[in-house]
């Protein structure tokens, strides 16, 4: 017999193998040790600078971010380095502060000379008085404005702190991606010993005189042949196709005029998903008419300028989410909603130079469908998601529903009445109950299916 060669591969490769992933739980523990480390580090470096600053932070956009900034007037004035401006300027000291945050209306009637001037700068806007802040709470607060380089270092600080807390995290990602790969490695050896052995096989049985048949050779009849030769099998293939094409062909057909899922990119980008939400607002504060008329309306640009008045910027995370997950700088956006009204920053009053809005309409009936908001939002009841789907957690608004007749129709065969409280129909809901026996009526029971009800 012919001697084999590679017969000590196996033990080789698997030795090999056993060397290489060693390795590598060596590296992977010495780079858990040190992201340990570094967590340790940092979390110690965070416990030295966290303090006052962070609290007044929390305090100031709790009970000042409506009407102040840090760099930019509101309706009050800009609060970065005030303590510092104040005493510069104005010769007043730190107790005058307290005074002022505490009991500003009171500091005014006193006849303090500085609190009448800022009262009169600002159109005599009252201040909020404060009274049940400590004097810690507004030191907590003037540290806060005391540094306006810093106004991002909190959130940079928070993004330290989170990589920080997610440098176990990362290690552990970098971690498995070492894993991966050296279990990719162990599977490309086991591929390459795989081969080995067929190649050891196939010189083995060259030895003792074997021989392997080749498939490859024996002639066979072609398959498009052997097919082409049975008729029942053709016969069966054509209406097969016949009936999909059919099927595809009808359902193509009445998708026709069927928008459901059109999304179309809105000149100013607006997030449902963080006003309706994130934020709770309630949809018919916007769309106010779906309340009393039959469409929901366009809501007009000064809805939402009794919010952006004082929001003229997103938080640090809200706006980095937004560019990374949608590829959207909602403040960009509010800047476009300003120079829509007309809208001066600087000054905050209008200018009256406003520019139109070209909305791109969503939702559209044909003109021969009538449906009325009101009769669903007020009469009916119904939740603005029934028909426009989970709008709260849409970035970007698109058809939920089909909006089809068939669609309609099921929901008035499904959908019951609501009869208690309206005694006016209580004759009609009996007779029609008893006519139907049922005990709570459908909207089709009452006439929902009546074809003057939609058109006419």
């Amino acid at each position: 017999m012919k001697k084999v060669p590679y017969r000590h591969s196996i033990s080789k490769v698997l030795g090999v193998t056993l060397f290489v992933f060693l390795l590598f739980s060596v590296s992977i523990s010495a780079q858990e040790d040190g992201a340990a480390d570094e967590a340790a580090t940092e979390a110690a470096g965070a416990g030295d600078t966290a303090g006052d600053p962070a609290k007044g932070k929390a305090l100031f956009n709790q009970n000042c971010a409506a009407c102040h900034a840090l760099n930019r007037k509101m309706t009050g004035p800009a609060l970065a380095n005030v303590e510092t401006r104040l005493s510069d300027d104005e010769g007043l000291d730190r107790e005058w502060l307290y005074k002022w945050i505490k009991n500003s209306p009171g500091l005014i009637a006193s006849g303090d000379s500085y609190a009448k001037k800022v009262y009169a700068e600002y159109n005599q806007a009252a201040m909020t008085p404060f009274p049940t802040f400590s004097n810690e709470d507004i030191d907590n607060i003037l540290a806060y404005t005391a540094a306006p380089p810093k106004t991002a270092a909190p959130a940079a600080a928070g993004a330290e702190a989170a990589a920080g807390a997610s440098g176990a995290d990362a290690s552990a990602g970098i971690s498995n991606e070492i894993i991966l790969g050296a279990l990719a490695l162990v599977f490309a050896l086991l591929v390459g010993m795989l081969f080995l052995v067929n190649k050891t096989l196939r010189r083995i049985a060259e030895a003792n005189g074997v021989v392997l048949e080749d498939e490859a050779s024996s002639k066979r009849l072609p398959l498009w042949k052997a097919f082409a030769k049975n008729q029942f099998l053709v016969l069966v293939t054509v209406i097969f196709l016949l009936l999909g094409s059919a099927y595809f062909a009808y359902g193509w057909m009445m998708q026709v005029g069927v928008d459901q899922g059109y999304q179309p990119i809105q000149p100013i980008h607006y997030s449902h998903r963080i006003h309706a939400g994130d934020n709770k607002i309630e949809c018919k504060y916007c769309h106010s008419s779906a309340r009393v008329s039959k469409t929901s309306g366009i809501p007009a640009l000064n809805v939402c300028m009794n919010c952006h008045k004082s929001i003229y910027q997103v938080a640090d995370e809200t706006l980095e989410e937004g560019k990374r997950e949608y590829g959207v700088d909602y403040n960009k956006e509010i800047k476009k909603l300003y120079a829509a009204v007309g809208w001066d920053e600087e000054n905050q009053k209008y200018t009256g130079e406003s520019q139109p809005v070209e909305w791109v309409r969503i939702h559209n009936l044909p003109d021969f469908a009538y449906f009325n908001h009101s009769q669903h939002v007020s009469v009916a009841g119904i939740e603005c998601q029934q028909c426009h789907g989970p709008v709260e957690e849409m970035e970007i608004m698109y058809q939920f529903s089909p909006l089809t007749m068939g669609w309609c129709i099921n929901c008035h065969r499904e959908t019951e009445i609501k009869v208690e409280g309206n005694a006016y129909y209580d004759k009609i809901h009996t007779e029609l109950s008893r006519k139907y026996g049922v005990e709570k009526l459908t909207a089709a029971q009452m006439g929902g299916l009546e074809c003057g009800k939609c058109h006419y």
